[in-house]
């Protein structure tokens, strides 16, 4: 039998993410395509043509892998193959590559690369559309200087097997690709509660831990364990715990459509909603409506603004799926990680504390004028009841202007997204004016805790279990309570099921999530009576630190442990 110790030198620890347990082999994702050397030549006896051809064997060869991912994949995933594999065929990158071997005897990789910066620069200038093609092309060069210098291409790895993904972190681009019935967990050396990493996961279903120190030094092949609640990964787990796990992952849950504590108090689960085709998948889900319907991913692809008739459509999409039920739109989140071309006029030195959410409005009224005359139109056109929100409001100023073009476009039910601490601090005075408020709990974390949620080594710092974050939420409740006004969770930290027992202890009406965690939090917020809820809000909130909260809060919930949570 192993040691104790020698069972904590198997194990890593980092921030649970999304929980759940799943176990197998190590794929780490490859390292990023280095630059070739500038100025490499060939050898004077070098045969040009010879070297000019192996560009166009690496290109048709990138230009395979990427069409047969594209016929692996679905959905967002298989158009960004298809789109990089369109490009990977187009002859320009390739002409110009070899003409600068036949001319200057570049080296193909480095001819490659040169080319590539040539055809990038070209578009960059044509602007627009062509402009945003500029993040295909370097795709296309570093897949291609990858098959000609015999490194491992850009991307999540294929697998002919289950596996779990290792990797420093993961961009958007990569998430994109992500196949969840092959990459059964994630595992990342950076990266915080909040990041797109930790997001995905949750809205796929997949187990995570993230902040992992050493997770690249894991050799590849490695069977381990991750436990995405307890933030662990077991290297080479016994086959007890490998099955274990297996037989958690196997249990099948379901919401029934109705959130509600043990003894019968209500709390209905919304979900979070991107993109438009995303809507009918959580009505499926028992969803009780949409807590957060986030529209500005229906336009990050366009560099003009959208069309009232456009944002129509897409907006009656997502209202359709949920007819006779709450839908919470929120108006254009745009600015920082979000950033859209039509709204942002120049580069900010600190964009999270800049011209974002509401804000964007002062320097573009006509965009948020179009936006409510859109939403106003698709609400008479389906029968949901539609609230409509703000993103990033600080004052009451704020609320009052935002307020008034609700109502003046026919939008009675008008409120706001609680992000800044000013907001939670000024709910009171906020919530005379608006009809609800709705806590954005990722940057509500970031601003409360000075720390960026994109960073791996502030991720200690940018959870919602910290104890100041839960007393802005707990401030911001009894703003509701004081005007008698309704105060939802739609951030992150409505996912976590302990969490969310937490959340409606502070006095919480609502809770928001990505559809796949429902099931989770009903069950355990169905585990609890309203009053454990508080006496275990009390708990949080008066704690050291957001591990002494989390640890004490799970002590008492024992039905995490036998969900496998």
């Amino acid at each position: 039998m192993p040691t104790d110790d020698e069972t904590q030198q198997r194990r890593l620890t980092g921030i649970g993410v999304s929980p759940g347990r799943a176990s197998g082999p190590v794929v780490a994702m490859p390292d990023p395509v280095a630059e070739p050397l500038a100025g490499a030549t060939l050898a004077p006896e070098a045969d040009l043509d010879q070297a000019a051809e192996r560009i166009a064997t690496a290109a048709l060869s990138a230009q395979t892998d990427l069409e047969q991912a594209a016929a692996r994949a679905s959905g967002a995933a298989r158009e960004v193959l298809e789109t990089t594999a369109m490009m990977a065929a187009d002859p320009t990158l390739v002409a110009a590559a070899q003409q600068l071997v036949r001319e200057t005897r570049l080296v193909p990789a480095r001819a490659v690369w040169q080319a590539a910066a040539g055809v990038i620069a070209q578009l960059a200038a044509l602007g627009g559309y062509m402009a945003e093609r500029t993040r295909d092309v370097a795709d296309v060069r570093d897949r291609v200087v990858a098959a000609l210098t015999g490194q491992a291409p850009p991307g999540v790895p294929h697998s002919d097997h289950p596996f779990v993904l290792v990797a420093a972190d993961l961009s958007p681009a990569d998430t994109a690709t992500l196949d969840p019935d092959r990459v059964v967990a994630l595992v990342t050396r950076d990266g915080g509660t909040t990041s797109h990493t930790a997001i995905l996961a949750r809205a796929l279903g997949i187990p995570a831990v993230v902040g992992v120190a050493g997770a690249t030094t894991v050799p590849p092949g490695t069977l381990v364990l991750v436990d995405g609640a307890a933030g662990t990964v077991t290297l080479d787990p016994t086959a007890e715990q490998v099955a274990q796990a297996a037989a958690l992952a196997a249990r099948v849950r379901t919401f029934d459509g109705a959130g509600r504590t043990s003894d019968g108090h209500r709390v209905p689960l919304l979900a979070n909603v991107g993109r438009p085709d995303g809507a009918q998948a959580a009505a499926d889900a028992g969803a009780e409506g949409v807590g957060l319907f986030r529209t500005e991913f229906c336009f990050l692809d366009r560099t003009d603004a959208p069309t009232i008739p456009e944002q129509v459509a897409q907006y009656r999409q997502v209202l359709a799926a949920f007819s006779g039920t709450k839908v919470v739109v929120r108006t254009l989140d745009a600015g920082a990680d979000k950033p859209l071309p039509f709204l942002m006029t120049a580069a900010e030195p600190n964009p999270a504390l800049g011209v974002r959410g509401y804000r964007t409005s002062w320097r573009n009224p006509e965009v948020l004028e179009d936006q409510l005359t859109a939403i106003a139109q698709a609400a008479q056109a389906e029968t949901a009841d539609v609230w409509v929100m703000a993103p990033m409001i600080a004052t009451v100023p704020e609320t009052t202007a935002f307020v008034e073009r609700c109502h003046a476009h026919g939008l009675a039910t008008a409120g706001v997204m609680v992000e800044v601490p000013s907001a939670a601090l000024s709910a009171g005075q906020i919530l005379r004016h608006a009809a609800f408020a709705s806590i954005g709990t990722n940057d509500l974390t970031q601003y409360a805790m000075a720390a960026d949620r994109m960073l791996g080594e502030l991720a200690p710092l940018s959870t919602a279990w910290q104890p100041a974050v839960l007393q802005l939420v707990a401030a911001t409740c009894q703003g509701g309570v004081q005007n008698d006004r309704p105060v939802g969770v739609c951030g992150e930290a409505a996912a976590d099921p302990a969490l969310a027992v937490v959340l409606v202890g502070l006095g919480v009406a609502t809770l928001s999530m990505t559809a796949r965690a429902l099931p989770d939090v009903a069950a355990v917020l169905g585990s609890v009576t309203l009053a454990t809820c508080r006496e275990l809000a009390a708990l949080a909130t008066g704690a050291d630190s957001a591990e002494a909260a989390r640890e004490a809060v799970r002590s008492r919930l024992p039905v995490l442990d036998e969900l496998g949570l």
